[in-house]
């Protein structure tokens, strides 16, 4: 074969291949592929070969639902389903902007993943009841050191709970008679959540997911974790004396509810609840991250650049 024409056969195959991932990417806006709702009529929780409720598998929790409900938004929990289109519409409209001046700017709508679940709601926060975090104060972090930065941005953890991204959100479960397993990979986190009462660990060994026990109430997986290492973050602001909640409830054949609630007194004034559902996923890639990233002497360089500007050096 004339070697052109093999290079132009290729070409069209990649060209073509773009043009699948970008209608997919633009269809996934419109129209969530899923509805995460009551269990179907006549549905019960399948269980594994020893008689657990399964939950095995690949779950994705993307979602365009804030953590928090939106200030314009006060008393208002539900949105229509043609406003819930428009906010999904917004939100990928805004990562095709170009962002500040001067900025390198960021990963456009088409490395992007629609709403998976297709919530209505103003938030994920059910609890408190207007939807926002309670006595939230948001950690300033600027860039003297690398300490400054996010453990996600420093490729160290992305932590637990987790709130979803716009890519990967995908959590792999598996489950022996004595242990259950969630795989995440974004940064390559591995939980491993003992079904006994053993004693735990504490402050002798801090982990940055905490230290977890599960057991079963009915169908459903309830995971308690503490002893979270003291530089673990969630949402800007250190876990110090956390204790977290999780409840796993299959309500479907391709859905799951999850939902998680933190109870730290040095950061808030009250326990919160964030209910982010889940649905069956295929496949997931790999998420590459390591600490001391490039991006990192970028970022310290670039303050130090605009210290310099705004001194008149």
């Amino acid at each position: 074969m004339d070697r052109r024409w093999h290079r132009i056969d290729v070409l069209a195959a990649v060209t073509l291949a773009l043009l699948v991932v970008v209608v997919a990417g633009s269809k996934a806006q419109e129209e969530p592929r899923h509805k995460v709702g009551a269990s179907p009529k006549g549905w019960s929780a399948p269980r594994t070969a020893w008689g657990q409720p399964d939950l095995q598998g690949i779950w994705d929790q993307t979602t365009g639902t804030p953590l928090e409900r939106p200030k314009d938004l006060a008393g208002k929990a539900i949105l229509s389903d043609e406003e819930a289109v428009e906010r999904e519409r917004r939100r990928f409209a805004a990562f095709d902007e170009s962002g500040r001046a001067g900025g390198t700017g960021d990963y456009g709508s088409v490395w992007r993943e629609g709403s998976k679940n297709a919530l209505n709601r103003t938030s994920l926060i059910i609890d408190p009841p207007d939807g926002r975090l309670p006595a939230l104060s948001r950690r300033q972090s600027p860039a003297d050191t690398w300490e400054d930065r996010s453990l996600w941005e420093r490729c160290i953890t992305r932590g637990t709970p987790r709130i979803p991204n716009n890519y990967n959100s995908n959590w792999h479960i598996l489950q022996t008679p004595q242990y259950v397993v969630i795989e995440q990979e974004m940064i390559h986190e591995t939980r491993i959540i003992p079904l006994d009462d053993r004693p735990r660990v504490g402050a002798r060994l801090p982990r940055w997911l905490g230290e977890p026990r599960g057991r079963w109430d009915g169908t459903t997986l309830v995971v308690e974790s503490t002893g979270f290492d003291p530089r673990q973050e969630f949402n800007g602001l250190r876990l110090v004396n956390a204790r977290m909640v999780e409840r796993f409830t299959r309500t479907g054949p391709d859905t799951m509810d999850y939902q998680f609630t933190i109870d730290d007194p040095a950061n808030y004034t009250r326990p919160f609840t964030v209910s982010l559902p889940m649905v069956r996923g295929t496949e997931y890639f790999e998420y590459a991250c390591h600490e001391g990233n490039y991006g990192l002497p970028g970022i310290l360089g670039g303050a130090r650049a605009e210290e310099r500007a705004r001194a008149g050096k």
